[in-house]
């Protein structure tokens, strides 16, 4: 939402009122349904946002940096929970505070006993869980929704809990395969600092003394051991800060978020570009195809699945395929104008269409994204080991010619 200036003319005189809209004409358009019949909107210039707002954005964006995540484990207990509970001929209230009151994170019990209130005020279960779509995901309001609908919350539920245990099987997988690289790196880049902070100064007093100009790496340590010294505790503060930095606007700045999740997904990035694809288009496949299966509109389906994406450049090109299908194209067509459907892929789900057998086609593809991020994440080992011996290398190399080149040059010079 953007800030403007909206000049109107009230009885001959001019004034200014600060208006929140989405655009110029939006703004105007507000004015005029804001003010009197005797009022007239002049112009709307856009300005920066009140000191206030902006600090209020501020702190609501560091809130949520810091803010822990309800843990999926949890999220997926409860919701069985409530499956099992319902499934019983329970009452929804009942269940709710049930469950309320046996969860032992502090945040879920809040969440469902304020939902139980909501509903308990007349309020559907899926209105009452709306506030709560971040903490839950757009596919749980979805299957609420859907759970309403038929009348069986519990089947549905149970089919959600599926859906976030899959989602999390996945994810703790890929965590564990890059776990053995990323501490090699950082133990790597400990052991390659303590070595320039204590070996490098046992040298520094002989270089110091040589005539000739030392060779590139000797200098590259030497510079590095100076910065490490005397500066070692402003650098690791200006990475920390750089690091929260990134993921503050990463998360609150929309643009940032695009131009970075487009830089993840670009073919140079080895690896990163191939993980993150794959693992969306599984989510994205799975969570449209339960929800065919689930008697949910095509349409509906595509909306509560693109919800659940996360890279916002996919986002992107998959929201394409809404509009497209309202147009009168078939799915096939339109998830080919993504160019993100191999044609394999396309002829299956064309065939699942013109068959009447569309959610047995998604199932299929759903389980050729999961085959290909498995094979992945099995070979993730393999895929990195030359990235991980080529710095590795190169950080004992490094050391090595910047310690042994002058002396190799000292040894020559005595010889002559």
């Amino acid at each position: 939402m953007k800030y403007f200036n909206v000049t109107v003319m009230e009885r001959g005189k001019r004034r200014q009122e600060l208006l929140k809209a989405d655009s110029k004409m939006a703004a105007i358009k507000q004015a005029k349904y804001k003010f009197p019949t005797n009022v007239v909107v002049v112009k709307a210039e856009e300005t920066s946002a009140p000191l206030g707002e902006t600090f209020s954005a501020l702190f609501a964006g560091l809130k949520k940096l810091f803010r822990t995540k309800v843990p999926i484990n949890d999220k997926i207990s409860t919701i069985r929970q409530i499956a099992v509970m319902t499934d019983a001929g329970i009452a929804i209230n009942d269940t709710l505070e049930d469950v309320a009151d046996n969860t032992h994170n502090e945040r879920l019990k809040e969440i469902y006993t304020k939902i139980n209130n909501d509903i308990n005020a007349g309020h559907s279960m899926s209105d009452a869980m709306e506030p709560y779509t971040n903490e839950f995901g757009h596919v749980a309001l979805a299957m609420t929704k859907l759970g309403e609908r038929t009348g069986n919350i519990s089947e549905s539920y149970h089919k959600l809990a599926d859906i976030l245990e899959n989602i999390r099987d996945n994810t703790a997988k890929f965590k564990k395969a890059i776990r053995t690289p990323l501490i090699t790196l950082v133990a790597m880049a400990i052991a390659f600092t303590i070595l320039i902070m204590v070996v490098v100064p046992k040298f520094k007093d002989i270089f110091d003394k040589f005539k000739t100009e030392l060779p590139l790496p000797t200098q590259i340590l030497l510079k590095l051991e100076w910065a490490f010294s005397n500066y070692g505790g402003y650098i690791l503060i200006a990475i920390i800060a750089s690091l929260v930095m990134l993921k503050f606007l990463y998360q609150n700045n929309e643009e940032f978020k695009y131009q970075i999740d487009k830089i993840l997904i670009h073919p140079r990035f080895y690896l990163i570009n191939k993980a993150i694809f794959l693992s969306t288009m599984h989510k994205y496949n799975l969570v449209f195809g339960e929800l065919v299966k689930s008697g949910v509109p095509v349409s509906e389906a595509l909306e509560t699945a693109v919800g659940m994406v996360d890279n916002l450049a996919i986002k992107e090109q998959l929201l394409t395929v809404n509009a497209n299908i309202g147009r009168g194209m078939n799915l096939a067509d339109a998830f080919a104008i993504t160019g993100l459907y191999e044609n394999m892929l396309l002829q299956m789900i064309k065939a699942g269409e013109a068959g009447g057998q569309l959610d047995a086609m998604l199932e299929k593809v759903t389980q050729y994204y999961d085959m290909q991020f498995q094979d992945l994440i099995d070979n993730l080992a393999a895929y990195i080991e030359p990235i991980m011996l080529f710095f590795i290398a190169g950080l004992v190399l490094l050391m090595a010619l910047g310690i042994f080149m002058p002396m190799w040059d000292l040894g020559k010079a005595v010889k002559g």
